[in-house]
């Protein structure tokens, strides 16, 4: 009896650490997914445009400065790049290395867009006489080519438009001003963003067969679609896809089973055991494409589960195709 018992500690020792030892070697290494998106109306111009979509790095690190990650990047031939939040680990976060060494080393920042996630710091704060300055992590970024997306941002091709928009932005009402305020901090904050609904009434004019793309750190969930559309004071317009991150797939997941968790308050339970369909890749809702990455990194919201658990970091190269 004694020797069975043995045997069996043994066995789950050694399962143990193989358990572990792939763990630790599946975090570390990186998977390129690709996904073919259709497009109803996209324009011969745009056909075969690539999007590299980077998000949730968390800091991590894949090799020294990056370059595990880097030569990963640069060995894929795309139009623009998209970082789609959540690159620093918490909102007060000095560690900027990881994803400026990253940036260092990429080759092509040609329409390299950023939209912040919960854990990246506030893009704008105050100074001293209270105006309003990007945060210097902000400033950082687009010191490296990359563009802190707030309203939007076009390419054109040919006679073609391809509009890459802030979602929660583009979902106000363009046409309402908010009066300003007393107090200097709080009235600089409003004038701006009553400019950014400036700059967002300004593309309520383009052409209506333009492609539009949606960026988000959040996925839009199903419930969050249904309720902006039957809120009057909201606008939710006719995306040909958004594009988010913010789930890690789930980050820890069981095989036959899938993610355990994701923080959505819109689900039952604060997102304990999801919809599987609506954790990570392509799915559609009321003629609406949204696409989420699982991303590279992990988050400490529970600091001993600071891992993932079979689901291997990854990057994803979203090609827009025309549907036929």
């Amino acid at each position: 009896m004694g020797k069975a018992v043995g045997k069996v500690i043994i066995c789950l020792l050694l399962m143990l650490i193989i358990l572990v030892s792939y763990t630790v070697w599946d975090n570390n290494r990186i998977t390129v997914v690709k996904q073919d998106i259709e497009i109803e109306n996209l324009p011969t111009e745009f056909e075969n445009y690539k999007i590299l979509q980077i998000t949730d790095l968390h800091e991590k690190e894949f090799g020294d400065n990056q370059l595990k990650l880097i030569e990963k990047i640069n060995a894929i031939d795309y139009d623009a790049i998209f970082l789609t939040g959540d690159l620093l680990s918490d909102k007060i976060s000095t560690n900027y290395k990881p994803i400026y060494e990253l940036l260092d080393g990429i080759n092509n920042k040609e329409n390299a867009i950023f939209v912040p996630g919960n854990s990246d710091p506030w893009t704008y704060v105050y100074d001293l006489d209270h105006n309003m300055i990007k945060h210097e992590f902000i400033e950082g970024l687009e010191k490296r080519g990359v563009k802190l997306l707030e309203s939007f941002h076009t390419v054109k091709k040919g006679n073609s438009y391809l509009h890459f928009v802030d979602f929660e932005l583009s979902t106000l009402d363009t046409g309402k001003r908010a009066a300003i305020p007393k107090g200097e901090r709080l009235a600089n904050h409003v004038r701006h963003q009553n400019q950014l609904l400036g700059e967002m009434s300004k593309f309520d004019s383009a052409n209506s067969s333009d492609t539009l793309i949606a960026l988000t750190h959040y996925p839009v969930v199903d419930a969050k679609i249904d309720q902006l559309i039957n809120d009057r004071t909201r606008k939710f317009r006719d995306y040909d896809l958004i594009i988010a991150g913010h789930y890690h797939g789930g980050q820890i997941r069981l095989p036959f089973i899938g993610a355990l968790f994701v923080p959505e308050p819109y689900y039952d339970n604060g997102g304990l055991f999801p919809p599987q369909d609506r954790v990570k890749g392509l799915w559609e809702y009321k003629g609406t494409k949204q696409y989420v990455s699982a991303g590279l990194g992990s988050s400490k919201t529970i600091s001993f589960l600071k891992f993932r658990l079979f689901n291997t970091p990854e990057i994803n190269v979203l090609t827009l195709k025309k549907k036929d």
